[in-house]
C-alpha cells in the first residue's frame, strides 16, 4: 500500500469534541482498511485567511497530519467523506514518495572534479553536442554560393 499524509484542519472546539471527531476520522481510515502511521498535532492556530465551511466562517483550527497506508482506490472515498464532515474545515491529502537509496561515499566527493562520475558524463554529453561558436560553413552543403562574403 502506498503512503499518503492527510492533512487537516479542524474547527475550534473543547477537547472532548475534538477527541472524537479525530476517533471519528482515524475510524473511517481503519474501516477501509487503512493503517495509521503516525498522527501529529500541529496545534491550535488562526488561519492565514478565513475560509468558510458548512455554512460557518473559521478564523482558527486544529492542525493535524496524519500519516497512513491505504489503497490508492480509497484516497478518493476519504476525501468525499471528509468533505461532508462538518468538524472538518479543510483536508488535503499528499502521497508521499519513497526515499532514493543515495550513496554517497566520502572518497568520491574528495576527487577533483575532473575524475568524478557525474563530471565524467557531463563531459561526455557536451562532446556529443554541437558548440554554436565554433561551427563552420560547410561548402559542400548544396548551396551554389557562400552567402556570406569572403
Amino acid at each position: 500500500m502506498p503512503s499518503y499524509e492527510l492533512a487537516m484542519m479542524i474547527r475550534a472546539m473543547p477537547k472532548v469534541e475534538l477527541k472524537t471527531t479525530l476517533m471519528r476520522v482515524s475510524n473511517a481510515i481503519f474501516d477501509r482498511g487503512g493503517i495509521i502511521r503516525g498522527i501529529e498535532n500541529l496545534g491550535f492556530r488562526p488561519m492565514p485567511y478565513k475560509s468558510s465551511a458548512h455554512g460557518l466562517v473559521h478564523k482558527e483550527a486544529n492542525y493535524f497530519v496524519f500519516k497512513i497506508d491505504t489503497a490508492t482506490k480509497v484516497v478518493a472515498d476519504l476525501k468525499e467523506e471528509y468533505g461532508r464532515d462538518v468538524d472538518v474545515i479543510r483536508q488535503h491529502v499528499f502521497k508521499v514518495n519513497e526515499d532514493l537509496d543515495n550513496k554517497c561515499t566520502l572518497e568520491e566527493e574528495l576527487l577533483p572534479p575532473a575524475y568524478r562520475k557525474e563530471v565524467q558524463q557531463m563531459i561526455e554529453v557536451g562532446k556529443t553536442q554541437v558548440n554554436r561558436f565554433t561551427h563552420k560553413f560547410k561548402y559542400n552543403s548544396g548551396l551554389d554560393y557562400y552567402p556570406f562574403q569572403k
